[in-house]
């Protein structure tokens, strides 16, 4: 068998493969792609702890920037003196 030949035969295999898998679908190892309750409440446990670290967020950005116009003022009072 010539190496030509050989790359073909893997390029139908290939090609079977991926007709198959698209014809009779992936399913997850539970058995469907159907989204249970466990997963409901994980999502949304999830989406609270990030609305709740965004607000947190702001509130570091605050003190960040409140902290450099502090800073900022000083600065300018001591050149003032």
């Amino acid at each position: 068998m010539n190496p030509f030949e050989m790359v073909a035969i893997i390029v139908v295999a290939v090609m079977i493969a991926s007709v198959l898998r698209a014809k009779y679908g992936h399913r997850n190892r539970d058995g469907g792609g159907e989204v249970t309750a466990k997963d409901q409440a994980e999502n949304l446990r999830l989406r609270e702890e990030v609305g709740e670290l965004k607000e947190r967020i702001k509130v570091l950005e605050r003190i960040t920037v409140e902290k450099e116009n502090s800073l900022a003022r000083q600065i300018e009072e001591l050149r003032d003196r």
